[in-house]
């Protein structure tokens, strides 16, 4: 029985850093882009914004570059995709997230944004669809992410590596993003290990330390970031109120049906975003 090769991420030994100077290599080989201005992960219901930020030069499988993984999730592309944008700026766009719940590890879950450093990008624009804790939001709405508490007990930092968090979510980003679209609410961001959905009381909890919003990914990848230097935009796409603000049970079903219903609209604010970067 073939078994696949094992990702160099998976050896202790390895240097992280090193790897995704590989990957961004391999991607520089790919598009023939050498370097990048701007990487976005796209998250649940954000996908067709690479339709139309600006024109693909290319597009290549995640999984042709060092250290990524095939996509766990159905929704999820599993490329990876450079954009030139009007104003002449190359943007990689991430369709391949390697999820915490997945159980692979840290330092896959955060290379995609690492590799995105390395390729010279400077803003990583963080999108994910998760659950809303106000009952004033409605499925389909895109919100920024303001701060973000991380529920995973983990951090992609290795050893003595003390990283300043604060404004991780950069307020100038988040300024800008509301030139655009004056209405954009904010919120903080509760990363949960998954995969199962929260509890209405882990809800309640979350809501009670400060929390707005709850999901599954963005926050390890936001402090590998920082940490990479980058200065990072956060928004979350509300599919769905969370367990116990809403009546009806949660069902991945719906996650994908209200990103599919909010796509043409999202995706054009964040193509007007990005522009505007």
């Amino acid at each position: 029985m073939a078994h696949s090769p094992q990702n160099p991420l998976d050896d202790p030994a390895a240097d992280p850093f090193e790897i995704a100077a590989r990957a961004a290599a391999d991607i520089a080989r790919l598009t023939g882009v050498e370097n990048h201005d701007i990487a976005l992960t796209l998250g649940s219901g954000w996908g067709k914004a690479a339709e139309i930020i600006g024109e693909t030069i290319a597009s290549v499988p995640a999984t042709e570059v060092t250290g990524f993984s095939r996509p766990a999730l159905e929704g999820h592309v599993g490329t990876l995709r450079s954009i030139r944008t009007p104003s002449g700026r190359n943007v990689l766009v991430i369709g391949a997230r390697t999820h915490y719940y997945e159980d692979h590890g840290v330092r896959r879950v955060v290379h995609s944004v690492r590799t995105a450093a390395a390729t010279g990008a400077k803003i990583m624009v963080l999108t994910n669809g998760a659950g809303g804790i106000r009952e004033t939001w409605k499925p389909g709405q895109p919100v920024l992410i303001s701060d973000h508490i991380n529920l995973t007990a983990d951090s992609p930092l290795e050893g003595a590596t003390f990283i300043d968090l604060t404004d991780l979510y950069s307020r100038r980003l988040r300024d800008i993003a509301r030139q655009i679209d004056p209405s954009l609410d904010e919120g903080v961001y509760c990363q949960f290990r998954g995969p199962h959905y929260e509890t209405p009381a882990e809800v309640q909890m979350a809501k009670h330390i400060g929390g707005h919003i709850v999901g599954m990914s963005t926050a390890l990848e936001a402090i590998a970031a920082r940490q990479a230097g980058m200065e990072i935009l956060g928004l979350s796409l509300i599919t769905n109120l969370a367990a116990g603000i809403q009546e009806t049970p949660l069902s991945h079903a719906e996650v994908i049906e209200a990103g599919q219903a909010a796509e043409p609209v999202i995706s054009s604010l964040l193509a007007r975003i990005v522009e505007a970067l």
